[in-house]
């Protein structure tokens, strides 16, 4: 099929590729956290091309109401079970395990169980995986580039965390210990992996808490005509990314060998950079219109104790696209889609 594809100077060009080899389309894949976000679409998009799932998923912070349509495919076994359980995973075979469960920033939870948690979930599905020698895809983020200010963040760049007694770097750790973890048992072991570091992806089946992040919180309350409250002076910028994007990233660290043992950006369009306080404003106008005011106040970090936060985040993704990737969905028609479904939420 034909996809725009942008290189190192971000002009479009056209580039046929093959999306899925068609030598893999039976294969069978293993997904944790399959009733979150980014699982649910992952799982909705290789349930389309034939691929067999098992899901597992604790439904901590899950939904059934992601995954209900899945239920009625044969090709489509659901397990509700924690990861953290190395039982979880007796008598099931895949021939990937993408690990998707994770913890997040503790803005609102204590860093012990962020650290405690996903040490415990990326110990289980490693050794799950070299006992099987099943490939391992799993999923970083871009909160490991730190408060690094050299821009874009390429996978070389430098790590630059925030001193440890602040409790927001906790996620951060637990991600750059998993993506050593799971290294380390690559020349010791001879496990194989792709790691994703994803950027901001929103769109349907996100949380609608601040667990989803910003713009979940943004449209419930513009919809609902709550005030807006954003943390901080709103400053701050990210690049968000849609979710079929994410996950048309993750479908090539999956089918593609040539991303084995290997780290990738997955990202949106960099150009796409926004100020939250903007984004808040684009979310305000594609709802209740351009001339629109926006109802808002502003949040001190001091309200979530010892707190910091990035400033800019604006990802390089030449090492991904050079495989044939490319983000599709602009930031503009991914928040009309992202509204709508909300919306839909609304009137159940």
């Amino acid at each position: 099929m034909l996809i725009p594809l942008r290189l190192k100077n971000y002009k479009v060009l056209v580039i046929e590729i093959l999306f899925i080899p068609l030598k893999k389309l039976n294969m069978k894949v293993i997904i944790t956290g399959v009733a979150g976000f980014i699982g649910s679409n992952l799982a909705k998009h290789l349930l389309s091309q034939n691929i067999k799932i098992i899901g597992i998923d604790n439904l901590s912070f899950g939904y059934m109401r992601n995954i209900k349509y899945l239920l009625k495919s044969t090709n489509f076994r659901f397990i509700n079970a924690d990861i953290r359980n190395e039982n979880t995973f007796r008598g099931i075979r895949g021939e990937v395990l993408i690990h998707l469960a994770s913890m997040k920033i503790p803005r609102y939870t204590n860093s012990l169980r962020t650290l405690e948690d996903n040490l415990a979930m990326v110990k289980n599905v490693v050794s799950y995986c070299i006992k099987h020698r099943c490939k391992l895809v799993m999923t970083s983020t871009s909160d490991v580039y730190g408060k690094n200010k050299q821009l874009p963040y390429s996978e070389n760049s430098d790590l630059m965390l925030g001193p440890t007694t602040v409790k927001r770097w906790a996620y951060a750790v637990s991600k750059i210990y998993a993506e050593h973890y799971i290294q380390a048992n690559a020349e010791a072991n001879g496990l194989i992996y792709s790691i994703a570091r994803l950027f901001g992806s929103y769109g349907p089946n996100q949380n609608l808490t601040w667990w989803g992040g910003p713009q979940s919180v943004f449209i419930q309350n513009i919809l609902e005509n709550n005030v807006l409250e954003i943390h901080g002076d709103g400053k701050q910028t990210r690049t968000f990314t849609f979710v079929d994007d994410t996950v048309s990233g993750l479908i090539f660290l999956i089918m593609d060998n040539r991303t084995n043992n290997q780290i990738y950006n997955i990202a949106g369009f960099p150009d796409e950079e926004i100020k939250i306080i903007d984004l808040a404003k684009l979310i305000n106008s594609l709802i209740r219109g351009a001339n629109s005011k926006l109802n808002y106040k502003l949040i001190s970090y001091k309200n979530f104790g010892n707190y910091e936060d990035v400033l800019r985040r604006v990802p390089d993704i030449n090492k991904i696209s050079a495989l044939g990737f490319s983000p599709r969905i602009s930031l503009k028609e991914g928040m009309l889609r992202t509204i709508d479904w909300q919306k839909s939420l609304l009137k159940k």
